[in-house]
């Protein structure tokens, strides 16, 4: 047996602090300026990575819930503010120059500063979540912004606790799902802030500031009488750099995100930092859960930083917990990469069970609380939330829902009334949900002969058919299948076709129906064209999603 194969079955086995000792050094020295990983069985490269294997309390949780909330929710203005507000002619331009002034005078910099998170309170929101059937729960500790929300060592100036709110976000998120018995886990976006940014040094082309630049080349010598003197803007915009090809309008886009295409390639100064800022995070807030917004893993494939990170994470893991708890979420990954991880599709889904554990992340809103989608009632209704995660559920994913925070800390009334009857739902029908493994299919009926294909990321999501109830969907626990009818049909009657007698998915045949949640007994037959199943007369509350548990 293999050295690397004999330590990840010692792992399971032998206390932590002796697996330390029998550890083989990691396999990639870290670059000057950087802590090594922790020691232990996982080096950073694919072929070790691959020996990851899903913790079971991941693939039992089913639902997850996320605060993708930081400083760009304080315009209440939508996704990627503090990009587009210095992109000229923009809405969110538009915007800042009429509520805050020109980016040349007031930068992003300036929104984090007045950024306060008045309301915020942890324990509440936490606690809500939990009631409504999350199991995990989710902060965000950066986004592309490049503010720490968290009491960072290697950002000192430009975090949660030292600028804005003066509170440490993620500690306090910590402590409100260990309290409530959630796991907790963290997303990380910080790895693009050297392109996303870029559009901070332009400068209007016309009207009465053109050519005036953006505050995205201040540096802290500029600072002198401001409110912001001593501290430097370059550690928040990292834009010391040449842009990327076509200039900041077009530094995100494209193969520019997997930095390719001309993007503008991080030094290694910016890599190591960035390694440092997110150990820190792991090493001091333990999140059973690390979200990347990356393509792969960050900075990928133009620096190992990611595969030290995610072996890092895996090794502490074991040595805290005496076998690996951690779960690291990448995008777009190959299908070797997902032995390695747990693949995230954004905004999507998969057209077929998926042989690795996955997770859609999605939201009811947008990613950044965004008033104008409030005053138009745009946010997802609970019946599309439920109908997504049973359809997640049924192709052995997970599903990770944002819920939009106000700048204040708060959501408003019309998301808590969402995610009440989410939970309601979840109430009624969680059995068939959580700690349940796919069936031999996922489901029938119409949606599934229309599913739309996923490219990149995801973003497939919305552009099938809805369900009606003529769509079905598998799970299985033990001997029961739950079959969920998604809606009420009008006959009265259900009739499941890959339940008929003589079915190659069944072992022997039907014995019990019941309605979850009622714990009455349906009438059925099992003909030679489906098992056909009396509803009834009475539909349920809550009806577009009606769970069968079948013996």
């Amino acid at each position: 047996m293999k050295r690397r194969q004999l330590l990840k079955h010692m792992g399971a086995a032998i206390p932590a602090i002796a697996l330390s000792r029998l550890a083989y050094a990691a396999e990639a020295v870290a670059p000057a300026g950087t802590a090594s990983i922790a020691p232990g069985p996982f080096a950073p490269n694919w072929d070790s990575l691959a020996n990851y294997k899903t913790p079971d309390w991941f693939r039992n949780a089913k639902f997850g819930i996320w605060a993708h909330w930081g400083p760009q929710c304080e315009p209440e203005f939508g996704d990627w503010y503090g990009r587009l507000m210095y992109e000229e002619g923009s809405d969110a331009y538009k915007h800042h120059l009429q509520k805050y002034g020109h980016p040349s005078q007031v930068g992003f910099k300036d929104i984090i500063h007045q950024w306060k998170a008045e309301r915020w309170d942890p324990d509440a929101l936490v606690a809500f979540y939990k009631k409504a059937g999350a199991k995990y729960f989710v902060a965000l500790a950066n986004h592309h912004d490049n503010f720490d929300l968290y009491r960072s060592r290697y950002q000192p100036e430009w975090n949660s606790t030292t600028n804005g709110p003066g509170k440490d976000l993620i500690g306090g998120w910590a402590k409100a799902a260990r309290a409530n018995g959630l796991r907790f886990g963290v997303s990380v976006h910080a790895a693009h802030a050297w392109t996303w940014y870029e559009t901070s040094q332009g400068a209007d082309k016309s009207g009465p500031y053109a050519g005036i630049p953006y505050d995205g080349n201040l540096t802290r010598a500029d600072g002198k009488g401001k409110w912001w003197e001593g501290m430097d803007p370059q550690a928040l915009y990292a834009q010391g750099h040449a842009l990327s090809k076509r200039g900041g309008g077009d530094g995100v886009q494209d193969q520019q995100w997997h930095w390719g295409g001309g993007a503008s390639i991080p030094d290694q100064a910016y890599c190591d930092k960035f390694y440092n800022r997110t150990r820190d995070l792991i090493d001091s807030y333990d999140p059973d859960l690390v979200y990347y917004d990356d393509t792969v893993l960050p900075l990928h494939p133009v620096s190992d930083v990611g595969l030290r990170l995610a072996a890092h994470m895996y090794n502490r893991s074991i040595a805290t917990k005496g076998k690996n708890e951690a779960v690291v979420n990448g995008k777009i990954l190959s299908a070797e990469q997902r032995r390695t991880m747990v693949w995230d599709v954004e905004r999507g889904q998969s057209n077929q069970i998926e042989a690795q554990p996955w997770q859609t992340c999605t939201c009811i809103g947008n990613w950044h609380y965004d008033r104008g989608l409030y005053d138009r009632k745009g946010y997802k209704s609970a019946q599309t939330v439920v109908h997504t995660l049973i359809d997640v559920v049924s192709k052995n994913g997970n599903l990770l829902l944002s819920v939009p925070v106000r700048g204040n800390g708060t959501i408003d009334e019309q998301e808590h009334a969402i995610v009440e009857e989410i939970g309601r739902w979840i109430a009624r029908n969680g059995e068939g949900i959580y700690d349940t493994r796919p069936w031999a299919v996922f489901g029938e009926g119409p949606v599934m002969q229309d599913s739309p294909a996923m490219s990149g990321p995801g973003f497939n999501e919305g552009k099938s058919k809805p369900f009606s109830a003529a769509d079905i969907r598998f799970t299985a626990k033990g001997e029961q299948v739950y079959a969920f009818v998604m809606g009420w049909p009008a006959a009265g009657m259900v009739s499941i076709a890959s339940m008929r007698s003589g079915s190659p998915h069944l072992k022997r045949r039907v014995t019990r129906v019941e309605l979850l949640g009622s714990g009455r007994q349906l009438a059925f037959r099992q003909t030679a064209d489906g098992l056909q199943v009396t509803l009834p007369a009475d539909a349920p509350a809550l009806a577009y999603a009606n769970a069968l548990k079948i013996n």
